[in-house]
């Protein structure tokens, strides 16, 4: 672990939230087997895992290492114990601990995002018991049955710069886009999607005004006001024709912008040549690979929501963080030596933070699990507590 981002965690003291850099805080051997500093300031005392996933952990870190990768590479609760020989319970605690670490990383890394392409689509699963079994099932729930994860993706970087889980109605659709607008820049993204009707309301939202209509004739009300896009958003959809289930024909749909301004999008983009929502899609598979939870046609389901959604967070800072992404690698100019004897290697392995700026080099677990967010960033995460709400206490059950 760093102990150059170490910093004094009381947080009515002088030296609060500033690193050990600043020269507060030194060495001060160890305790319960764990090294600590003490703050000059204040006199206190921090061990060096505050801050970090490990912080108060009674096991080995070698072992809840292991057991996140196991979690995060589509193994389950029970077998992700069976792997690294403890309890169900035990690994669930672990799971919510890496959750809320993860949750926390993220937030602080996807900020000023200049996104010109946004993908948005939405992944099918279910909690506890599927929608159509809901109505003779013994416990029922309200967030029991289909479970939708609104993802927003950017292809160009390969990443997910939002996701959202519940129902598929339209306060989810208006939360994933402000969750979009809360990571982005000002530069409003080129969005495409299928032809769900809450992402044309749910754009409006961020990226809309309100207007007067002019009234019809002289007499009467004047019409309500309504939103109108802003004169940068365009937005196209892509329109799938089916027959007897199958896909038969594709075509789209300018919604927002003129057709004009669309091509011309397309013409600038690295990945797309026409619009279409292949590369979420895409995200889709790889999601339900590396994630249990995801999983077609097996009890590794979530049986509660809040689970479903810790799983998620932890699966996708190590898929942008650590997993290597093979269409962003980049050649070098000159070939790298690997471990033993090997060939060569000819290009860079690249992660989808990396893609996007956020990171500089391929972080492992212990990275991950070990990145200390700074103590400014956590006095403002009540700022954005109505987009990312907060959990309540552990509770185990899966």
């Amino acid at each position: 672990m760093n102990w150059e981002t170490l910093y004094c965690p009381h947080l009515d003291r002088q030296g609060y939230g500033k690193p050990s850099t600043a020269g507060l805080l030194v060495k001060n051997g160890s305790s319960r087997g764990e090294q600590q500093a003490r703050c000059n300031a204040c006199g206190g005392s921090v061990v060096l895992s505050y801050g970090t996933a490990y912080y108060g952990l009674k096991a080995d870190q070698a072992i809840f290492d292991i057991a996140v990768r196991a979690l995060v590479e589509g193994n389950a609760l029970r077998a992700t114990a069976r792997i690294v020989q403890v309890d169900k319970d035990t690994v669930c605690t672990w799971l919510d601990r890496a959750a809320r670490h993860c949750h926390t990383v993220m937030l602080s890394l996807w900020h000023n995002l200049h996104v010109r392409e946004c993908q948005l689509d939405a992944l099918w699963s279910f909690v506890h018991t599927k929608e159509a079994h809901l109505p003779g099932a013994k416990l029922y729930c309200a967030t029991y049955g289909d479970a939708w994860v609104w993802v927003a993706f950017a292809p160009v970087w390969r990443l997910v710069l939002a996701f959202v889980v519940g129902k598929r109605d339209q306060a989810n659709a208006d939360l994933l886009l402000a969750r979009v607008a809360h990571v982005t820049d000002n530069h409003i993204p080129f969005f495409t999607s299928d032809q769900l009707p809450e992402y044309t309301n749910a754009l409006l939202t961020p990226y809309g005004e309100w207007y007067q209509p002019e009234r019809q004739g002289a007499r009467g009300a004047y019409p309500k006001r309504r939103r109108r896009p802003l004169p940068g958003l365009l937005y196209a959809q892509v329109v799938k024709k089916r027959d007897k289930g199958r896909v038969v024909e594709v075509s789209k749909q300018v919604v927002f912008g003129t057709p004009e301004a669309v091509a011309a999008c397309l013409a600038a983009s690295p990945v797309s040549q026409t619009v279409n929502t292949s590369f979420v899609e895409r995200d889709h598979l790889t999601q339900r690979q590396s994630n249990r939870r995801l999983t077609r046609r097996t009890n590794g389901f979530s049986k509660e929501l809040i689970w479903f959604e810790k799983q998620l967070w932890v699966s996708l800072a190590y898929y942008h963080l650590v997993l290597l992404h093979k269409r962003l690698q980049e050649p070098l100019r000159t070939p790298e030596p690997t471990r033993g004897s090997g060939s060569l290697r000819k290009r860079r392995p690249v992660t989808p933070a990396m893609a996007a700026g956020m990171i500089d080099h391929v972080w492992t677990t212990n990275e991950l699990l070990s990145y200390r967010v700074s103590a400014a960033f956590l006095t403002q995460l009540y700022t954005i507590e109505h987009l990312f709400p907060r959990w309540d206490e552990l509770h185990h059950g899966s």
